[in-house]
């Protein structure tokens, strides 16, 4: 709200003289259309609020308006206001307990306090009050979900009329016509206390229902709907209770008048509570402060309630996409990896980024990072079929080029207007080389062994989705020990700056972490990572990628080109021999041996081309024999009489694992087996 001129912080509302609040200058911001005409208010309107200022106080005037009016209407204040001035004389008790939302504002002594100022309730006092309440309806339904409702209130509320803002809501929050929960339970959410308007969240399951149950006098007193100071009997077993996270509020005396709370109560059931207290420095509220927060708790409970369906629709949102992202990535040999995602900082926003990485033949990887252009449940969507898109086509084992060019004729298929960036990259551990290919994305940074950074110049195609545009392999070292970063531009970009600023920062970022020793572990790095988002400007989610290469030893891999002729099997029964009594592993030569002639018998079958046989050595023993033909083995049951249809069999009774793999060129057969115990212990570099 506006600032107001300076009042003296000694003289209190009720005893302010005639010639002080005639010196007040009025604000020269007009009235909103809902403030009415001056000449429509009556003669009795409530006293000021006295809000703190450094050295001297801010006067706002409060606001007679009805609770039930949903607003700062001049139409429903006039017609409140002229009952309330008719029903003054007998509300003294009324008062005392706390003025029903549904009466205008009172002009007696009791309502307004003795010697109240009459330039108070003029017509100035009143139009200003009228606009301080327009600006706080406006304020709280800008709110789109809970936590922005409740900051309106905060900001509204902090520090013009009350020094700290509690909301207390109920556990579970009723929606739709279902009976809300029984017994009522309430909930700290959150609050605003002292100066800059800080809001505090309460921790997630720290703050315990202020009680088990509430019943008696005090479900009574909130299912009545109208505010009440702190000081009547009904609510002074919860008092200490409700207080409990404000600073610096002793809890001796009872704040009395200090302090009013206020039900929240919606189109259909009580949501909660909203507790606003003055501190000891500053005038009590009066009667009248009643009436302006019972309209700020209508209000707030109206946007609480218009909240809640969508926040029903992000939390699905964003349940949809955390479930379309990898639960875990995968353990794989040669390379180590880490990632991170954080949605977008205003929950509104439901982006349409995400990550993976993909196991391929060989030990080899595939890394992928995208993000689909837009915040909607449809990015969302859409992300979670381009994620599926990409996991079968890297199955097929394509190059990164035509990975993007199939998934750029799947993005046209699905007739979105969405387009989406993308990155795809191979990473081989045995070759130590790096494909990739870009269809728009921000570059990757790779974080050489010596702790110099660098932005990867890997020339940027068209986005995913606008069709007819090719896309290039580009090939690169991946020195071991180097660490390369996958990102969406939520973690470079904000309002404050843009790509390539943030991708500078963030090189910067892994050379000054880098700097201080070992290379940090992968965890600790992609924290450090998110340290160089711009907190005030967000409003992307981000997805983050880290592998950190650690290659394969050549002396672990053994690898040969075999004609596909009769006598191929045995040919690849010698080499295997030699391979497994050069790592000491003897044990395991007879089921090896048995296995791979099998397999390589099944390739010489079918194959017209070199077929290729490798092993690998890790913690298990790998053997990969590949040809180009596209048949993939199917296992079966061999009859008493039949030659042949039991080699896959021993292969499944023999191996750990097995399995085929599809190739754009072939197939590759692979089956695993378990390395000793004692010769695991020696290392794969041991032999």
């Amino acid at each position: 709200m506006e600032p107001h001129p300076r009042a003296d912080t000694n003289t209190a509302p009720s005893a302010q003289q005639p010639g002080e609040a005639a010196r007040r200058t009025p604000p020269s911001r007009p009235s909103s259309p809902g403030s009415g005409r001056s000449g429509e208010v009556p003669v009795g309107a409530p006293e000021g609020l006295v809000a703190p200022g450094r050295g001297a106080a801010r006067v706002v005037p409060a606001v007679g308006a009805s609770a039930e009016g949903g607003g700062a209407s001049a139409e429903g204040g006039r017609d409140e206001t002229e009952g309330g001035r008719d029903e003054a004389e007998g509300g003294r008790d009324e008062a005392e307990r706390g003025a029903d939302p549904e009466r205008g504002p009172g002009a007696s002594e009791a309502e307004g306090g003795p010697g109240a100022s009459e330039a108070e309730h003029g017509p100035e006092a009143q139009s200003e009050r009228l606009r301080f309440l327009d600006l706080a309806a406006r304020r709280i339904a800008r709110g789109v979900d809970l936590d922005d409702v409740l900051r309106g209130l905060y900001e509204t509320a902090v520090p013009a009329f009350a020094d700290a803002v509690l909301v207390h809501l109920r556990e579970p929050l009723p929606t739709g016509e279902g009976r809300p929960a029984e017994p009522l339970v309430l909930r700290l959410h959150s609050f605003a206390q002292g100066p800059g308007d800080a809001v505090t969240a309460a921790p997630a399951g720290a703050a315990g229902p202020v009680r088990p149950t509430v019943t008696g006098p005090f479900a009574e007193l909130l299912l009545a709907r109208r505010p009440v100071f702190g000081d009547v009997p009904e609510i002074e077993s919860v008092v200490t209770e409700l207080l409990e996270p404000v600073v610096g509020v002793p809890t001796t005396p009872a704040p009395g008048r200090r302090l009013i709370i206020a039900p929240l109560y919606g189109r259909r059931h009580l949501l909660g509570t909203v507790a606003l207290l003055r501190a000891a420095g500053r005038p009590a509220f009066t009667a009248d402060d009643l009436l302006v927060a019972a309209q700020l708790a209508t209000h707030t409970a109206l946007g609480v309630d218009a909240s809640m369906p969508y926040g029903h629709e992000a939390s699905v949102a964003d349940a949809l996409q955390l479930r379309m992202l990898p639960s875990s990535l995968p353990e794989t040999t040669g390379v180590r990896l880490a990632s991170r995602y954080l949605p977008a900082a205003e929950t509104s926003q439901v982006g349409g980024d995400w990550y993976d990485a993909i196991p391929l033949p060989g030990n080899r990887v595939a890394l992928v990072v995208g993000d689909v252009i837009g915040h909607s449940m449809t990015s969302a969507a859409m992300m979670g079929q381009l994620r599926t898109t990409v996991q079968t086509l890297a199955r097929l084992d394509l190059p990164p080029e035509e990975v993007l060019y199939h998934l750029d004729e799947q993005a046209q298929r699905l007739g979105s207007e969405h387009m989406a960036t993308c990155l795809y990259a191979i990473y081989d551990p045995i070759s130590q080389r790096l494909l990739v290919a870009d269809a728009g994305h921000p570059p990757p940074v790779l974080l050489h062994p010596d702790g110099s950074g660098e932005v990867l110049q890997v020339p940027p195609g068209a986005p995913i989705g606008v069709g007819g545009v090719p896309f290039e392999t580009w090939e690169l070292p991946a020195p071991t020990g180097g660490t390369l970063l996958l990102y969406t531009d939520g973690l470079v970009e904000s309002r404050h700056r843009d790509v390539w600023t943030g991708v500078e920062l963030l090189r910067g970022r892994l050379e000054e972490v880098a700097a201080r020793g070992a290379p940090p572990p992968l965890d600790m790095l992609c924290d450090a990572v998110l340290t160089v988002l711009d907190p005030d400007a967000r409003d992307d989610d981000v997805a983050l990628l880290a592998a950190r290469f650690e290659g394969f030893a050549p002396l672990n891999v053994a690898y040969w080109f075999l004609s596909p002729q009769p006598q191929t099997a045995g040919r690849a029964r010698q080499l295997t021999r030699r391979a497994l009594h050069r790592w000491g592993l003897s044990s395991m030569l007879d089921a090896t041996e048995l296995m791979v002639s099998e397999v390589v018998t099944n390739a010489v079958r079918y194959a017209s081309r070199p077929i290729a046989l490798r092993l690998l050595r890790t913690d298990v023993l790998r053997c990969e024999v590949g040809d180009d033909s596209p048949q993939v083995p199917r296992m079966r049951r061999a009859q008493a009489g039949d030659e042949g249809g039991r080699g896959l069999f021993l292969v499944d009774q023999l191996a750990r694992r097995w399995g085929a793999t599809l190739l754009s060129t072939g197939k590759v057969v692979w089956f695993e087996q378990q390395i000793p115990e004692e010769y695991r212990q020696q290392g794969p570099d041991a032999a």
